[in-house]
């Protein structure tokens, strides 16, 4: 009697617990999940992860041999209208010319509702799933979940065909959505030889352990057939038994990655795993290495004839580039007449890559290629210049950042030339770029310069140059309120080119308009921009302005912020500690300087002190002083931040810094009727 006891309380607790009860089988949703109003993991998610696995293995066949398969189960609840981002999906297909790419099989995906107690399924139909071209490259299956509504659960499942046997795609395991039940498992045979790489900073513990395998396959040898005798064909079977390795990973209540102000891409502290292959060692055959050191990378690349052999072409501008530099020796003045040379005539397609589409003669003749094609142009030309230029790979910030010797961490080229001051970097993709200055897409830590040689060496991509953005304010208080004045801003360097980057092509009275939009209604006039077109020198852009209740005013009181619109009003630096690294992408240091004529009949009767931060390590600091000389009041604000990146160390004295700045930013000028 008490055995039987036991064994139903038992059965009860396995009834009553969601641990046991749960069924992550496809198709198996349970009205549980459906009836879920919000994740009891963190309550704001629009979306949670409730179940996620994927499988990579090998699978062998007899035709065609071994391919690499990728098998991806899904299912997400939709809290609210915000979530529905999640219900439209996108999975990337390497897709090379060549006849071989990557192939999706087996999809299949449903939504489900709750209606009057009822589940309720619909399942995605093939019409509504699309085939799109992303890249010469790359080719994506894309598709939106049907009948999504706020409480809905989407599952999908498909498997990801590969005969690319080394690229072992990167595993989340970390999401900007609350996981719930996460489980990963790799499968490689013994004669794949892969190395872990691990990121991140939410820990995942790794299993190991083997398993056994075997390939069948049949011999066929014929005999006989001399003369007119009859031939005979013989068949043998016969195996190979093999061992397989497999890694593990089973996690359970994952919180969502977040994104964070001044993070060059989150993805690159998202916890995640990627096999790199090493080496293949098939029996009875050599080793054959791939990327285990930077100098195999390196070597790799540069012997691909879509890379270094197109560096080395020359005779198709030749011409062209003798007239450009006739009479000219300077190093410096060589440097900006061919990278000016190279930005005229070619016009970038949007297409990344370290590689050469259709090479660089034919881009040259066409006046337009992509990264590759442009960027090693521009190193031959200054080669062909007398300077030592090399080009240097690099990983966009939204790509991530390759911490381990990969030829697939980098999707980028720049070209740069060795300098008695160091490298000066160059990316002739972007119109608006100088010599030294590159596009922010490309400040993403280090790249790997290759030399003719095949060797390599790590140079930094982060701006050494402060750019710096001066402001000029000149404005009336009126004893209503209102402030109508003058605004004078210049900009240098990455200040610059991101304003051109921005706005170079917006009409002017667009620009206008989203100017007054952003400064809360203030109305603009005479406005006037210098050196739109001539890159190499500041920009600069003045305008009269006029804004009502521009401060307040109370009894014959007036409380005014003295840096109006440009006011700090915000710390951006909210959460208690941060893991990652604070990116401002280049130094700069920025400077205001305010001048305010207060109106007739008042006085000012309170004026903020001047304070002075500092920022440890001499990484930045902030100064604000304001003097008053009869009906004039000065002040000025400059902030400056020495370091483009800053350590998560250091992420409490930043987030004080910022604290204090808002603080002072935001104390009031007073001025009292006299």
């Amino acid at each position: 009697m008490k055995r039987i006891l036991l064994c139903f309380l038992f059965l009860s607790i396995l009834n009553f617990n969601p641990l046991f009860s749960q069924n992550y089988k496809f198709g198996k949703v349970s009205e549980e999940e459906l009836k879920e109003k919000f994740c009891p993991q963190d309550s704001s998610a629009n979306a949670a992860i409730l179940y996620k696995k994927t499988r990579v293995y090998y699978r062998y066949t007899r035709n065609t041999g071994f391919e690499l398969v990728t098998d991806v189960q899904e299912r997400i609840k939709l809290y609210t209208r915000e979530g529905f981002d999640y219900a439209t999906k996108k999975i990337m297909r390497y897709t090379p010319s060549g006849g071989d790419e990557e192939k999706v099989a087996g999809l299949k995906a449903v939504t489900y509702n709750l209606n009057n107690g009822k589940i309720e399924e619909t399942k995605l139909k093939r019409s509504n799933v699309f085939e799109n071209e992303e890249s010469r490259y790359w080719s994506s299956t894309k598709f939106t979940m049907p009948d999504i509504k706020p409480g809905s659960v989407i599952e999908l499942t498909y498997h990801l065909n590969s005969p690319f046997l080394g690229n072992m795609d990167e595993i989340a395991l970390q999401y900007d959505i609350p996981v719930k039940k996460i489980e990963a498992q790799v499968e490689t045979p013994e004669y794949f030889n892969f190395k872990p790489l691990m990121k991140g900073y939410y820990p995942f513990q790794i299993s190991s352990s083997t398993k056994r395998g075997t390939i069948n396959f049949t011999n066929k040898q014929r005999s006989g057939g001399g003369g007119f005798g009859a031939v005979q064909t013989n068949y043998s079977n016969n195996k190979i038994d093999y061992t397989t390795n497999v890694y593990t990973i089973n996690q359970e209540n994952i919180p969502a990655l977040k994104e964070e102000p001044y993070v060059n891409n989150i993805d690159n502290y998202r916890s995640a795993i990627k096999y790199e292959l090493q080496y293949v060692k098939f029996p009875n055959s050599t080793i054959e290495y791939y990327s285990s050191t930077w100098k195999d990378v390196a070597k790799r690349i540069y012997n691909t004839p879509d890379f270094g052999n197109e560096v080395k072409k020359t005779g198709y501008f030749e011409n062209d580039l003798e007239s450009l530099l006739a009479g000219v020796s300077d190093p410096l003045q060589k440097i900006a007449l061919v990278f000016g040379h190279v930005k005229s005539r070619m016009n970038w397609n949007g297409y990344f890559g370290y590689y050469c589409d259709d090479g660089v003669r034919k881009a040259y003749k066409e006046k337009v290629g992509n990264v590759a094609e442009i960027n090693l142009m521009l190193t031959a030309m200054l080669r062909h210049a007398g300077l030592d230029a090399n080009p240097v790979l690099v990983s966009t910030r939204s790509n991530g950042i390759p911490l381990f010797p990969t030829r697939e961490g980098f999707n980028y080229v720049v070209s740069a030339v060795t300098h008695e001051d160091g490298h000066i970097l160059m990316d002739a993709t972007d119109k608006f770029s100088t010599p030294g200055i590159l596009p922010s897409r490309t400040h993403n830590w280090n790249g790997r310069l290759i030399k003719k040689d095949g060797t390599s060496e790590e140079i930094s991509l982060s701006p050494r140059e402060v750019s710096k953005e001066y402001v000029s304010v000149n404005y009336i208080i009126s004893p209503e309120g209102m402030a109508e004045g003058k605004i004078r801003k210049k900009f240098t360097d990455h200040h610059a080119l991101a304003f051109r980057q921005k706005y170079y092509s917006v009409d002017e009275e667009e620009y206008l308009e989203h100017l007054e939009n952003t400064f809360n209604g203030m109305e603009v006039s005479e406005y006037e921009l210098k050196n739109k077109d001539n890159i190499g020198k500041p920009l600069e852009e003045t305008y009269s302005f006029s804004k009502e209740n521009a401060c307040d005013v109370i009894g014959d009181k007036v409380y005014l912020s003295p840096m109006l619109f440009f006011t700090t009003e915000e710390n951006p630096f909210k959460l208690d500690k941060r893991e990652y690294p604070i990116d401002f992408s280049y130094p700069w240091a920025d400077k205001y300087m305010v001048n305010i004529k207060i109106p007739s009949g008042y006085e000012a009767e309170v004026l903020p002190e001047p304070a002075r931060l500092v920022l440890p390590d001499n990484m930045g600091s902030f100064l604000f002083n304001i003097t008053r000389s009869g009906a004039m009041i000065q002040v000025m604000v400059q902030t400056e931040m020495n370091s483009a990146v800053l350590s998560p160390v250091y992420y409490g004295a930043v987030r004080e810094f910022y604290k204090q700045l808002v603080e002072k930013e935001t104390e009031k000028i007073v001025l009292t009727k006299i």
